[in-house]
C-alpha cells in the first residue's frame, strides 16, 4: 500500500463529517464541486484518493481548510508556523506544506507540482488567489491566455477566471500559494477537466 493510500481512512471520515457539519447533502456538495455524487461518495468511503484541487474545492464549499479536511490540527490563532512543524502532505500527485495557521480568512501553502500532473484540471470559484514561483517554471492559464512564470514571478487573480496550473519542466515547480477561504458552505464552485495540453 502506498503512503497516499494509507492516508485514505483518515481523510474519508473527515470529508463526510465536514460535509454534514456544513448541512449539505451528498448530492448538493457534489454538484457544487462539479463532481458526481458517486465520485464524492467514493472519496468519503476511502475508495478514491482526493487530489489537492478537489480538497481545495471541498474546503471552500465546507467553509474550512485543507488541513481540517485532512484531520490536521494547528493551534488556534497561532501567528507563527515553524519550518520543523511543516509536515508535507501528498494529494493527487502534488505535495504541499501548510504555511499558515487554520481558522483564517485565507490559506497559505507551499506547493510542489510535479511534471504532467493535474495540468488539465480547470478551476473556477469565487475568491482570490496569489502565487509566487520559488523554483522551476509554472505554466498558468488564465482564461484564454497562457503565461510562463519563472522563479520570482507572481500572479494575483480573481478565482472566477478559469485557471489551470502545470509544471513546465520535468523537475516540476515549487510555489507559494495563498487563496481566500469562503465561509459560506453553499457558495457556488465548479471543478472540471478539459482535454489536451495547455497551449
Amino acid at each position: 500500500m502506498s503512503s497516499s493510500e494509507a492516508e485514505l481512512p483518515v481523510v474519508a471520515p473527515q470529508l463526510r463529517s465536514l460535509r454534514r457539519r456544513a448541512g449539505l447533502t451528498l448530492e448538493a456538495a457534489a454538484r457544487a464541486a462539479g463532481l458526481s455524487p458517486a465520485h464524492l461518495s467514493r472519496l468519503e468511503t476511502g475508495q478514491r484518493q482526493p487530489s489537492l484541487p478537489m480538497l481545495l474545492a471541498l474546503a471552500r464549499i465546507y467553509g474550512t481548510t485543507v488541513s481540517e479536511l485532512l484531520g490536521e490540527t494547528v493551534a488556534d490563532q497561532d501567528a507563527i508556523v515553524r519550518a520543523a512543524d511543516m509536515e508535507p502532505t501528498s494529494a493527487g500527485g502534488w505535495k504541499y506544506w501548510q504555511a499558515g495557521a487554520s481558522g483564517r480568512g485565507m490559506q497559505a501553502l507551499r506547493v510542489h507540482v510535479p511534471y504532467r500532473t493535474q495540468g488539465d484540471i480547470v478551476r473556477v470559484h469565487p475568491g482570490e488567489e496569489w502565487l509566487y514561483v520559488l523554483k522551476g517554471t509554472l505554466r498558468l492559464r488564465l482564461g484564454d491566455t497562457a503565461h510562463l512564470l519563472e522563479p520570482g514571478d507572481s500572479a494575483h487573480f480573481d478565482s472566477l477566471t478559469p485557471h489551470r496550473l502545470a509544471a513546465e519542466g520535468r523537475d516540476g515547480v515549487e510555489l507559494l500559494f495563498v487563496h481566500t477561504l469562503l465561509q459560506s458552505p453553499t457558495a457556488a464552485l465548479c471543478l472540471g477537466t478539459t482535454t489536451g495540453d495547455l497551449p
